[in-house]
């Protein structure tokens, strides 16, 4: 075997920038991380700083809606390695900030597909690779209800609502289920919501990404 193979394998949804990118370096050399997002370039841009660390990453630029897509590469990661020791699900859509009543269709329906369908879609593949012993993390953000978050607290509910109901069905099969929730990040997700926010006093993505995984062991 390769020493890549000798690995274990972390799958990253979201890996692109922020907390996804920031569990993806941290989680090198030691895992050959999976990274999956939609932008290439941010993409490349990670793989450079896990190699700079000494690590390994296979590139995955694909949207996580698309069906087909994550079908085909959870597939492709079950013939080459068998399996995931960990999935860290970092990737969300952030709408814009909008009264219930004036919420864009257009916003809505990407906050679902993205934030919650892609959740229920991704559950039953990775699931399988994950099996008895391996990890899944979700990260809470209980802003559901506030006012002007309709689009996304909404979504994210209901994304963390289903991972509730699997981290409660598999307490005695496995794989563990890990709903953490990280503090403040001046990220371009908190961006959107919080413009003119003194970005200094906010946790930096690399130091939550250390807490956070020392919270799994």
């Amino acid at each position: 075997m390769s020493e890549i193979q000798d690995l274990p394998v972390a799958l990253v949804t979201g890996a692109s920038r922020g907390l996804g990118a920031a569990m993806a370096e941290a989680l090198t050399p030691a895992h050959h991380v999976v990274a999956v997002a939609r932008t290439v370039g941010a993409l490349e841009e990670l793989d450079d700083r896990i190699k700079a660390r000494g690590g390994q990453a296979t590139l995955a630029p694909m949207d996580i809606t698309n069906r087909e897509a994550m079908a085909q590469l959870c597939r492709a990661i079950h013939d080459r390695w068998g399996g995931i020791a960990l999935w860290i699900h970092a990737a969300v859509h952030a709408a814009p900030l909008s009264p219930a009543m004036h919420l864009a269709e257009k916003d809505w329906e990407r906050s679902v597909a993205v934030n919650a369908s892609a959740t229920g879609l991704l559950i039953p593949f990775v699931a399988p690779l994950l099996g008895e012993a391996g990890q899944a993390v979700f990260f809470d953000d209980p802003r559901g209800g506030d006012k002007f978050f309709g689009a996304y607290g909404a979504t994210k509910a209901a994304q963390i609502a289903l991972a509730r109901s699997w981290q409660a069905e598999s307490v005695k099969t496995g794989p563990r289920v890990h709903i953490l929730t990280p503090a403040p990040m001046p990220t371009a997700t908190r961006a959107r919501f919080h413009p003119g926010e003194d970005r200094d006093a906010l946790s930096h993505p690399r130091d939550e990404a250390a807490r956070l995984l020392a919270a799994l062991s």
